[in-house]
């Protein structure tokens, strides 16, 4: 059967649909899957969404994508979100990117294995661990998969441990849905190219503190765009657009909505604000990246036309 790190991937469902004979009917389903509960799952089909009783499957699995993406599209993306993300610190083995910056969030402290590192795949990893030591900081390698396979597999060899996995979601922005109006009396979504300090508290929040090399890392790009939404003059949700890539790629990231605030499509209008930003600028493709558990940012940006481009783990070393 099917478990939650499954939502965001392709699978098939086979269902019970009648009973003949006293025989069961069965019809299947193809799509990517949105949604996954105790009771029900929700796939998105070419034919469009379809909600599925837990109690009507017959068997379900998932099933490898209709395509998967060439290597230079992986390294390209990739280079692109390390753009939009950039460490303070950065260093370089052959292709390999070395990146640090404090600590702060697994992106921007982690190796990005693409390209050729100029040496044995051992010694390589030998340098990487040797770099991360000499900064205090613990070693950890961003393997975009399955680009990265063979270093995953000499990684699992050397018994690293392995963060959530992550889905790299794309969409060509001419593909998104239009905006809808908001309702009336809603607060609009201001876009501007620094953080304001209550921004940054919340960004704080989420991640855990904000050194000074986070506010380089939210900063340091050359399109960025920082969206607040204020409610009563209180500030309920925040958003992050970049433009990288050689001008191509929409990075959305830190999309928040505080707690008393969700609900109200805030989420939803904060994106069509930096997507519209972004395609003024001359950006075709947004894309995101997003813990695979995180079931319900899944559902919203699949509601929203986004699908799976890749995945990466966050290995992290031993202690």
């Amino acid at each position: 059967m099917l478990r939650q790190q499954d939502v965001g991937h392709r699978i098939v469902v086979r269902r019970i649909v009648g009973i003949r004979e006293g025989r069961p009917l069965f019809s299947d389903a193809l799509g990517e899957l949105v949604e996954l509960s105790e009771t029900h799952l929700t796939i998105a089909t070419a034919q469009g969404r379809l909600r599925v009783p837990v109690a009507e499957v017959h068997r379900a699995k998932r099933v490898p994508p209709t395509r998967r993406p060439t290597a230079a599209a992986v390294v390209e993306l990739e280079l692109a979100a390390d753009e939009a993300w950039p460490a303070a610190v950065r260093g370089r083995l052959g292709g390999w990117l070395l990146r640090a910056a404090d600590g702060w969030t697994g992106r921007a402290n982690s190796a990005l294995p693409v390209g050729d590192p100029d040496r044995p795949l051992p010694a390589a990893l030998d340098a990487v661990e040797r770099w991360y030591a000499d900064l205090g900081l613990p070693a950890m390698v961003n393997t975009p998969l399955p680009l990265a396979a063979p270093v995953g597999a000499e990684l699992d060899a050397r018994g690293w441990g392995a963060r959530p996995p992550v889905l790299v979601q794309t969409v060509p922005l001419a593909a998104l849905p239009p905006a809808t109006p908001a309702p009336a009396g809603s607060p609009p979504v201001e876009l501007a190219a620094a953080p304001s300090d209550d921004w940054l508290a919340v960004a704080a929040g989420r991640k855990g503190g904000l050194p000074d090399a986070a506010r380089h890392v939210l900063t340091a790009v050359g399109q960025v765009r920082f969206a607040h939404v204020y409610a009563d003059g209180t500030l309920v949700a925040v958003g992050r657009g970049t433009v990288t890539g050689q001008g191509r790629w929409l990075g959305l990231s830190l999309i928040e909505v505080l707690p008393e605030a969700r609900r109200q499509g805030l989420a939803g209008r904060i994106i069509r604000a930096l997507v519209d930003w972004g395609a003024a600028t001359g950006a075709s493709h947004a894309f995101l990246q997003v813990e695979q558990r995180n079931t319900p940012a899944v559902a919203l940006y699949r509601s929203l036309g986004f699908t799976t481009h890749h995945t990466y783990l966050t290995r992290t070393a031993p202690h």
